[in-house]
């Protein structure tokens, strides 16, 4: 039996609708969280996030997550501003970020970003302990894995995909 193309992309549909309602985070290539003290300057959060090539980095006090501090936050809060090579990072990070545990669904996550306009959510243990971060790029990743024949096989740049002539088709 013959599948035709729409059954075909319908099928993709079900199997992608699945794996995001069903995959919990965990089963992500998490990143461990780069975790700064609250009391740190902006300038040492920066730099962290630099070394560590992220965009995010946590706040915690204590051994407990009290912020999450971002590229975002550097371009609104910190950036142009008289005193930023001494601000602490507590005064500008986003405080009592959203959070989820490693269990919830990567659409329960989908759904926390996308309402939220978060690009980052802080993956923390059942006592608030930092123990992720997961980001847009990660469920990108995500999904790209679910039919990677598909992407992979894209020409390098869209314009190529498009015959310039007639003996191109």
């Amino acid at each position: 039996m013959n599948i035709s193309e729409f059954e075909d992309a319908y099928e993709d549909k079900e199997i992608i609708r699945g794996a995001i309602l069903a995959t919990p985070v965990s089963e992500l290539p998490l990143r461990e969280p780069i975790v700064v003290d609250a009391d740190s300057t902006v300038v040492a959060a920066v730099n962290a996030m630099n070394e560590h090539r992220t965009g995010c980095v946590l706040v915690q006090r204590g051994g407990k997550l009290t912020g999450i501090f971002t590229e975002r936050d550097v371009l609104t809060k910190v950036i142009f501003r008289n005193n930023s090579n001494s601000m602490k990072v507590d005064d500008v990070d986003t405080n009592n970020p959203e959070t989820l545990e490693a269990t919830a669904t990567i659409a329960f996550a989908l759904n926390k970003m996308s309402v939220g306009g978060y690009r980052h959510i802080p993956i923390v243990d059942r006592n608030g302990k930092p123990a992720g971060v997961l980001s847009v790029r990660d469920i990108v990743d995500f999904l790209v894995e679910l039919f990677p024949d598909g992407v992979l096989n894209l020409p390098p740049s869209p314009d190529k995909a498009i015959a310039k002539s007639l003996d191109g088709g």
